[in-house]
């Protein structure tokens, strides 16, 4: 009897051989290195084969249709410990692999399963495979790691399913969480969206008195093959088979922004990956350590503004879209289905802190003050009630928010105006006289503009019904995207025109004075590499842009999605690169009004159907003056990770602001990574560490996207130095547009040697001088991209 040990793994490898039988029996065995099984239907075969870099040999089990077959299964020879060994409780046992791509051992006389591949799985999990627990037995079914591409033994890092009343799968280094999916809620995970039926497979989360376990199936509609895989640097990835490129892509990675890293924002803090500073503070509560969110250090958490006791006047407030908490002190009742049940549960607790109500769960319910681990979404996620002093429930005063809404009527008016090719009726800078509506406007410092704005602005107006008829009132299917102040919509004008209707989210963090900047700033802009605004269209709280339609949708599809991002090889990349800085150029000097963008990124660059590059998403950009070579603003806005550290800690920008944003994409586009959320097995250096730490070790092509195809190595070193040279921490260090575009169009440039960038570390807080936080202009809520409010 040979003893072996089973590892489930994925590897890309594919023998040249194979036999067209699927069983091994003690007078049939596979004994030779060069005979496979192949099971019914041929869809898996299992062989001999050694890992990348390896000279080790192990039985392997791969998907036989998928040429570079994913190596699901393993053999290792190597331990003396048993997984499974025949005794007198099986007679003529026989090993076969089944059409699932299970390899099972079964009693030769009664056919009873005696042993399965499908109950020891190890870094990879295929349609039909478990992951859970069977708590009757306490089999755990629970994903680990490779050690490293090339050993595939036991690494660091696990991923299994949480057995206890919230159902949800938990990575861990060790005994350390660093990742988990947040509950399962009978559709989907945590923040998952809520999307229609997926194409690819079904997911399946069992959770009942005997079982807690997730699998899926594959759709029968479906052709394509997928898989999930734990990796040795510890993420998560999806993989399905490409059939037309012949190989496997990740479709899908989990760990993919600092949200997603465990217990990122403290107790009681929580995490929102669209705003500029990810981290707050739910309402009625305040940053535990002030000083350290000032430095963008969020680990101490937060606190309630009303310390309670077990006497004081309490109630809830609810917070919708969240990750609902970790369950460190943790009570589901699931025969709780009633929402006032459950909150008068949490109410009669003293020691009770939140409570939740799902139709899996029934009443979850918090205990202690502080709730763990808790992100806020777009979409998906669930409710969540937080106990808190009667004090912090009051309603708002009536009359601030009466002031508001005239406020914002009144610039509505003023927009309509400018649409119909009226005059902008006020001029914010230089008029000595203002009217009441001009007092009553927020932010009034913040939002004055040159005089430029008095020009003349025409732009057709449209009507809603045609807007509501050309996007088939707003259908789901027309839907393109979702920009960070409300969705947007492909249409079709009655005259056969495609265009792209960017609809104002009524709670979306653009307020109609950025409404209004966008509208005047895009009326005024013409340049092949800016988007064009057609028109608008104004209809009581409605407001709309309409824009030309660009087919290929927004650069960061293409970039960081595996699947899309190949289709971009060396020459698109660097067209796309000197094309957004020509765009910059001609906003920074060219253009008759001098426009800082103020949140240039991936997402803001749109792709018409040649692929050529426009900057889109004026709202929040700014208008210089002639004389004006920066501005300290008390409202900084943006996208955290494009930022220059000047403007996220100072709050000062100007030109140079956006060359630090040009130089992150810079490096996204060559990489096919995010600045922010980037991770790499060696170091916690973001992606701007992640380059210069390869320029000073003289290996700056390293950071090339492998997928990218016939790279011209002496352009990709070009952009990468200019790209470093961008992000340099001071402004004063950077270039200029007008010296960037020359450097990316010569052939011998000779450029300077880059300094240390800003930002380059994982976590921000090594960046800022302790002596900044003093003139912080801003609290830790107001960097959004969706919601721009004053101090």
């Amino acid at each position: 009897m040979t003893a072996v040990k089973l590892f489930v793994v994925l590897f890309i490898f594919f023998p040249n051989y194979s036999s067209a039988t699927d069983t091994v029996t003690p007078s049939k065995p596979l004994l030779d290195d060069g005979q496979t099984l192949i099971s019914a239907g041929e869809v898996f075969e299992l062989g001999f084969f050694s890992p990348t870099n390896s000279v080790n040999r192990y039985v392997g089990l791969w998907y036989k249709k998928a040429p570079q077959g994913m190596i699901l299964f393993i053999l290792n020879n190597q331990s003396s410990t048993p997984i499974w060994a025949s005794d007198s409780s099986a007679k003529n046992p026989t090993l076969q692999l089944l059409s699932t791509g299970n390899l099972v051992v079964k009693d030769g006389g009664s056919g009873k399963l005696v042993w399965q591949s499908f109950d020891h799985p190890c870094d990879t999990l295929i349609a039909g495979m478990k992951l859970g627990w069977n708590l009757e037995t306490r089999q755990n079914w629970i994903l680990s790691s490779w050690n490293s591409p090339n050993d595939p033994s036991t690494g660091n890092y696990t991923y299994e399913v949480d057995p206890r009343g919230l159902p949800q799968i938990i990575q861990r280094k060790g005994s350390e969480v660093q990742y988990r999916s947040g509950s399962w809620d009978g559709v989907r995970f945590g923040g998952d969206p809520p999307v229609g039926p997926n194409p690819l497979y079904t997911p399946i989360f069992v959770f009942n008195t005997s079982h807690v376990y997730y699998t899926y199936e594959n759709n029968e509609a479906s052709s394509s093959l997928t898989a999930f895989r734990l990796n040795p640097s510890s993420t998560i990835e999806q993989f399905s088979w490409n059939y037309q490129r012949q190989e496997w892509v990740s479709v899908y990675t989990l760990q993919k922004d600092q949200c997603d890293s465990f217990e990122h924002c403290g107790p009681n803090g929580v995490c929102n990956v669209n705003l500029d500073l990810i981290c707050h503070c739910p309402t009625g509560f305040v940053p535990k350590m002030p000083r350290d969110w000032e430095r963008f250090d969020w680990g101490s958490g937060c606190v309630p503004k009303t310390k309670l006791n077990c006497s004081s006047e309490k109630g809830f407030k609810k917070f919708s879209h969240y990750k609902l908490p970790y369950g460190l002190k943790f009570l589901a009742q699931r025969t709780v289905l009633s929402i006032e049940d459950c909150k008068e549960i949490c109410l009669r607790n003293c020691s009770c802190s939140a409570y939740a109500l799902s139709g899996v769960s029934g009443c979850m319910l918090w205990f202690d003050e502080d709730l763990i681990d808790m992100t806020e979404y777009n979409v998906g996620g669930q409710d969540l009630y937080i106990k808190m002093a009667a004090s912090e429930l009051a309603p708002e005063n009536d009359s601030r928010r009466t002031v508001i809404i005239i406020s914002v009527s009144i610039i509505s008016i003023l927009v309509l105006l400018i649409c119909i090719g009226g005059y902008v009726l006020w001029n914010m800078k230089n008029s000595s006289h203002k009217s009441q509506a001009e007092r009553m406007l927020p932010n009034q410092e913040e939002e004055q503009h040159s005089d430029a704005l008095t020009e003349d602005v025409e732009l057709p107006l449209f009507d809603l019904n045609t807007i509501m008829s050309a996007t088939d009132n707003f259908s789901t299917g027309n839907k393109i995207g979702e920009g960070g102040f409300g969705p947007v919509y492909m249409a079709v004008l009655p005259t056969g025109q495609e265009v792209a209707v960017k609809r104002l989210s009524k709670d979306s963090g653009q307020g109609v004075i950025e409404f209004k900047n966008e509208v005047i700033l895009i009326a005024k802009l013409q340049h092949r590499n800016l988007v064009r605004l057609l028109g608008c269209c104004i209809h009581r709280e409605e407001r709309m842009l309409i824009y030309e339609y660009m087919p290929n949708k927004s650069l960061d599809l293409y970039l960081f999605n595996q699947t899309k991002g190949t289709a971009l090889n060396w020459q698109m990349r660097f067209d796309i690169i000197v094309g957004i800085a020509r765009g910059l150029l001609y906003l920074h000097r060219d253009s008759r009004l001098r426009i800082i963008h103020r949140d240039l990124k991936a997402s803001n660059i749109l792709l018409d159907n040649e692929m050529n590059p426009k900057i889109s998403d004026f709202g929040l950009a700014r208008i210089f003056g002639g004389d004006q070579n920066e501005v300290t603003t008390k409202r900084v806005v943006g996208t955290y990770g494009y930022m220059s550290p000047e403007y996220a800690i100072d709050g000062l920008f100007s030109v140079k602001s956006d060359v630090f944003s040009f130089g992150v994409m810079i490096l996204e586009i060559l990489s096919g990574k995010r600045n922010r959320g980037f991770q790499h097995s060696d170091h916690d250096l973001n992606l701007l560490g992640h380059a210069w730490k390869l320029w000073n070790e003289k290996r700056p092509l390293e950071v090339v996207d492998v997928l990218v195809k016939d790279v011209n190595e002496s352009e990709a070193m070009r952009c990468i130095q200019v790209g470093l040279l961008c992000v340099q921490k001071r402004p004063e260090d950077r270039p200029l547009m007008s010296a960037v575009l020359f450097m990316l169009d010569s052939e011998n440039p000779s450029l300077p040697q880059p300094k240390q960038p800003g930002f380059y570390v994982g976590r921000v807080s090594s960046e800022v001088d302790s002596s900044s936080s003093c003139n912080q202009p801003f609290t830790s809520t107001e960097l959004t991209v969706t919601r721009l409010q004053g101090r």
